[in-house]
């Protein structure tokens, strides 16, 4: 079975109800994406760091009730987890708010335990990241955890890179930019989205990739229901059918990718990977929050043997 570690930070979640009270959970893309993965049967372990809290301890807890390894997490006394609040409005679009500045996961790779993490990232067969991981370390530690990428690489993982980008993580977009194209340098997968690279690089989504001709396989989502699939020399357009009843978008594409990479890894083709990435990411645009119930999860008719 292929191991996976998603990399990233979890943050306490409240979503602003109808009734302007507050619902608390727990979020974040790297985490979301590897909750779908483990539902879907992928061993996967998430990297992180969190503080020694209440909050902190019920995450842990979920995590590894969910199926998540957690023993790559690290737990940094005196800390607290960053929050995030969520308001969505009638057409199901969230809009998000963040506190953040001093969660423990912004420190991960700039304490005495990172020479340990970098060195467990040489044992998995896939590393999955995204462009809000990137935002969380500075200049010193993207570049230490470059290195650990790098590393990791030339011992046989493959590394997935979602393109997530949010402004307000970015002290500028010059820094972004920067950042985003070490990652697409590196990927073996890249999962993007058209609004992502336009908001970003401020050009159409073509022109954003076209340094980049050399990624082995390309998924770039389209504002309209689908998204365009390059691997193997071929270009296919993979159509998602659409949802009439979105209550909340938050984690479309987090689960998107978990369909995804579980279908790669299980022998689908990209197109047939992409198919069950919007098959689950239609199903959890219906619930509200980031993580739909379990009872809630599609059934998928085929690669439900996951490698």
């Amino acid at each position: 079975m292929t191991r996976v570690a998603s990399i990233g930070e979890c943050m306490v979640e409240l979503v602003e109800r109808s009734d302007r009270l507050l619902s608390r959970g727990f979020g974040g893309d790297t985490l979301n994406t590897a909750v779908y993965l483990a539902r879907l049967g992928a061993r996967v372990d998430y990297i992180t760091a969190l503080g020694d809290d209440n909050w902190s301890e019920e995450m842990f807890c979920a995590w590894r009730a969910e199926g998540v390894g957690t023993d790559r997490v690290l737990r940094l006394p005196g800390r607290l987890p960053g929050l995030y609040l969520i308001q969505t409005d009638t057409v199901g679009e969230r809009c998000f708010s963040y506190w953040r500045d001093s969660a423990p996961a912004r420190d991960l790779f700039r304490i005495p335990q990172t020479p340990a993490i970098l060195d467990a990232l040489t044992s998995y067969e896939l590393i999955y990241f995204s462009g809000i991981t990137l935002s969380l370390y500075g200049e010193d530690g993207r570049a230490t955890f470059f290195a650990g990428l790098d590393r990791a690489k030339a011992s046989g993982a493959r590394l997935a890179f979602d393109s997530n980008f949010r402004p307000r993580g970015w002290p500028d977009r010059d820094i972004a930019r920067r950042a985003f194209g070490e990652a697409l340098r590196r990927a073996d997968i890249a999962l993007c989205s058209s609004e992502d690279l336009e908001m970003l690089f401020e050009t159409s989504a073509q022109d954003a990739l076209a340094p980049f001709q050399t990624i082995p396989e390309l998924v770039l989502k389209e504002q309209m229901p689908g998204c365009q699939v390059i691997a193997n020399g071929s270009s296919v357009h993979v159509r998602a059918e659409p949802v009439a009843d979105v209550v909340d978008t938050t984690a479309a594409g987090d689960s998107f990718a978990a369909a995804y990479l579980w279908a790669r890894a299980g022998g689908a083709t990209p197109p047939e990977a992409a198919r069950a990435g919007h098959h689950l990411a239609g199903t959890v645009v219906r619930y509200p929050g980031a993580i739909i119930p379990r009872a809630a999860m599609p059934a998928f008719e085929r690669w439900q043997r996951a490698t």
